[in-house]
């Protein structure tokens, strides 16, 4: 009996593993077909990159090769058909940025993602860039509009192709939705989104405001970049009822404050060529695919090889055969935050001098995936939009609204077009005209010889320069009264000295009549640029390349003595002394294998967090535009025995620097061990190019490239800003370039992760490696060396 029972149970257990062992298979098999499954799509879906494909519209052929590096060439025999023929081809690999940058621009994520978006929503549709891009189409010549809707037309046939063959990118497929037509607005409301990302400073005056309505006047001003003698009456202007600033702000997407770029440009007088040298690096966030997309475009009398903004036609920097450009970042006071005084008995309406003025109330309906659709109520006074009320409903007496420039109407495709086909600095400067925001420092070189410079862009007048706060929207004190005149903007053509580099640094003289900002980067970039260009007699594209990578730290040559000798005055345990002899030792290079640059970085973050942490939310510490800038100022005025109220309140700066040493060496034996002789900076300071659905597990291990440990940091020349909490490196030039107008047939560049944004392509993160090491490719515009199986044909499609 016994034993029977036995066999039964041991039959069960037979049974039951047999159970597990078909449903192990089972699950197997269900994991394998739908693998199969998926890298079937994503093969099916791959860009077509030779053979023939018909295109409604083309008037004849285009050809279309792409390099070795997935760079198209694109030659056409006619404007129309080379538009047509960008917007596919960039379809074919960036379709999907694309549509999510149209769509983050305008407003509409939610509508694909969900309810987790809508406040990012709420706020774009409140700051109204759509509305802005609507408003300068009609601004454009009628060629330029026939530009773009061509450019719109070839986006189309693409999507109708892919949508037709079930071969759209698997990110659709993923998120569930199918991309709408494409429009010539959504190539402008890209180019109006990249002005919001180099827009301005309204969080910066938005957080001093804040801080003037939270702390004494003689703390409020410690963190403010300058306060000029007549500016106080602002404060007392100031009469606010009801604003809430971490409520009024809270989901604010506020640009990387760290935007910006290096480019620099050399006369022939200084290189080995005896021609000029062009040098550009921008900085922007880092990310998969890259911001920028790079492209060769040919046609009668328009040739250009350079990069542009996926979504939008032409080249915004590169070169054509007697020209190149670059740009920077200026960094103007184009932002104005404007108090508003609301009516009591009408929330819509707003004091201006003696009379109660009517705003513009404007309708929005944000659709919602899976939800109702939300109404959205946007106020716009005579100074632009009410911005610190689209995280809530109620209506205090008082509001922010925002004035910009780039809210006006702008036609920056027509300068981008007239510098692709300028010879010449008289046309290239004659293009500038029509190019409003952002404003961008451009350097120019041509074969000629010419070296130039240019801080251009519309830069307001006002009537009171001071710009570092909000300013009383209810008199007429504070308008502004038009802008910079175009031939007064700060320029130079062929200087003495043989060179024109810019960092984002502060770009005039004392004596400049005009105002252009109160807050510019560190100065350190700047610093080190002109230090290697007036360091060596003869230069050449193999030095501007080391150059757009150096990690030579500056600022830690300037604030280490200081921070050292106030650590010295205590007694230092063994760690310390160990700590202290790596940054004796360092030779103030940002390499990933050393300790020192982790040590210092470190340091100066938890520098900042021993000032501000316990009384700044970090809310309000996201909008503190020009942190590290600030910092670097309190130190030196206290090192000067002159320390403002956040240092001296804080016990001094030797206890600041000694609290913040010994916090320092905790996180850091917390997260790397307790022997510092093995600590490096780039275990630390790491790149992963994000995808956008990576935040979405398991698909980072499918979209994201893989991680790089990494030198440099947010002060080196070779710029590569990273994340305070985590290291992780989220900023820098995602792409570089460097050309000697010796040979404009060919250039050096590099875009960090690739060309395409197909996760098969063999283009997709094949520059990872480059870009962190600082390695190039070069761009050739001969078609002799271009691959011959890399070869499409876009054909005329005849219609039945």
């Amino acid at each position: 009996m016994e034993s029977t029972l036995q066999k039964k149970k041991s039959v069960k257990r037979l049974s039951w593993k047999k159970s597990l062992v078909i449903i192990g298979i089972a699950i197997v098999v269900i994991l394998v077909a739908a693998a199969g499954t998926a890298y079937f799509l994503l093969q099916k879906s791959k860009p077509v990159i030779n053979g023939t494909i018909p295109l409604t519209g083309l008037h004849a052929t285009v050809d279309v090769y792409r390099d070795r590096d997935g760079v198209p060439h694109i030659e056409a025999n006619s404007m129309k058909d080379l538009f047509m023929a960008q917007g596919f081809v960039t379809a074919q690999d960036r379709m999907f940025q694309m549509d999510l940058s149209r769509r983050q621009a305008s407003g509409m994520l939610s509508e694909v993602i969900g309810e987790k978006t809508l406040t990012r929503d709420k706020f774009f549709r409140t700051l109204g860039l759509r509305r802005a891009a609507e408003a300068s189409y009609g601004e454009y010549s009628k060629e330029m509009k026939q530009y773009l809707s061509w450019y719109a037309d070839g986006v189309n046939a693409y999507m109708d192709q892919a949508k037709k063959n079930n071969t759209l990118p698997i990110e659709f497929l993923l998120v569930g939705y199918e991309p709408e037509k494409w429009t010539p607005v959504d190539s402008l409301v890209i180019g109006k989104y990249m002005a919001f990302d180099l827009g301005g400073h309204w969080e910066g005056q938005a957080f001093r405001y804040y801080l003037t309505e939270t702390f004494s006047k003689e703390k409020a001003l410690d963190l403010f970049p300058g306060y000029p003698k007549d500016a106080p009456s602002i404060l007392e202007d100031l009469q606010t009822e009801g604003i809430d600033f971490e409520k009024s702000f809270a989901g604010s997407v506020i640009p990387n404050y760290h935007n910006g770029s290096n480019n620099w440009v050399v006369a022939g007088k200084k290189t080995k060529s005896g021609k000029p040298l062009l040098a550009n690096d921008p900085h922007l966030s880092l990310g998969t695919p890259s911001i920028w997309y790079q492209a060769h475009l040919k046609a009668p009398d328009y040739e250009v090889s350079g990069v542009i903004f996926a979504g939008i036609p032409g080249i915004i920097v590169g070169n054509n055969k007697t020209i190149a450009w670059g740009v920077t970042n200026v960094g103007p006071d184009v932002q104005e935050l404007y108090v508003e005084k609301r009516n009591p008995k009408n929330p819509y309406e707003f004091q201006y001098l003696a009379n109660w003025e009517k705003a513009d109330v404007v309708k929005e309906r944000i659709k919602v995936k899976d939800k109702v659709d939300v109404d959205h109520e946007v106020v716009i006074t005579r100074h632009g939009p009410v911005i610190s009320e689209f995280a809530h409903h109620d209506k205090p007496g008082t509001a922010l609204s925002l004035k910009w420039t780039a809210l006006q109407p702008s036609k920056e495709l027509e300068a981008v077009i007239m510098m692709n086909r300028s010879k010449n600095w008289n046309q290239f400067e004659k293009a500038l005209q029509s190019f409003h925001t952002p404003a961008q420092n451009f350097v120019f070189a041509s074969t000629d010889g010419t070296i130039a410079y240019k801080a251009n862009g519309l830069i307001p007048i006002r009537k009171q320069e001071y710009t570092s706060l909000p300013v009383p929207g209810w008199t007429d004190q504070y308008e502004w009264e038009g802008y910079i005149p175009w031939n007064e903007l700060p320029t130079s053509v062929n200087p003495e000295k043989g060179y024109i580099a810019t960092a984002n640094n502060k770009v005039t003289a004392d004596s400049y009549p005009y105002h252009i900002s109160d807050t510019f980067a560190q100065p350190y970039r700047q610093q080190r640029i002109v230090e290697v260009l007036e360091g060596k007699e003869k230069l050449t594209a193999t030095d501007m390349q080391s150059l757009q990578f150096d990690q030579k730290n500056k600022q830690a040559e300037e604030m280490l003595p200081i921070l050292m000798q106030q650590v010295m005055k205590k007694p230092l345990n063994d760690k310390e002394k160990e700590v202290i002899s790596l940054l004796k030792k360092w030779n103030n290079v940002d390499s990933k294998k050393s300790a020192a640059p982790l040590i210092f970085h470190i340091w100066m973050s938890h520098f900042s967090d021993e000032l501000f942490k316990e009384e700044i939310s970090e809310e309000m510490l996201k909008m503190f535009d020009g942190r590290e800038q600030v910092v670097d100022e309190l130190i030196r005025k206290a090192n000067s025995g002159d320390p403002g109220p956040w240092i001296r309140e804080n016990g001094g700066l030797e206890k600041v620097t000694q609290h913040s040493f010994e916090s320092m060496i905790t996180f850091l034996s917390e997260k790397f061990g307790e022997d510092p002789s093995k600590w490096e900076w780039g275990n630390f300071h790491t790149l992963t190019f994000e995808h956008p659905l990576a935040a979405i597990k398991p698909l980072h291990l499918l979209f994201n490239p893989g991680t790089q440990s990494m030198g440099g940091s947010r002060v080196s020349v070779g710029v590569a800003g990273w994340d305070r909490e985590t290291g992780s490196i989220t900023h820098g030039g995602a792409w570089r370039m460097v050309i000697d107008m010796s040979d404009t047939s060919r250039a050096f560049h590099v875009v960090g992760p690739g060309q395409s944004g197909h996760v098969l392509s063999p283009w997709y993160e094949d520059q990872v490696e480059d870009w962190a090491t600082g390695k190039y490719h070069e761009t050739v515009l001969d078609q002799k060396k271009w691959p011959k199986d890399q070869h499409l044909v876009l054909q005329p499609k005849v219609e039945k």
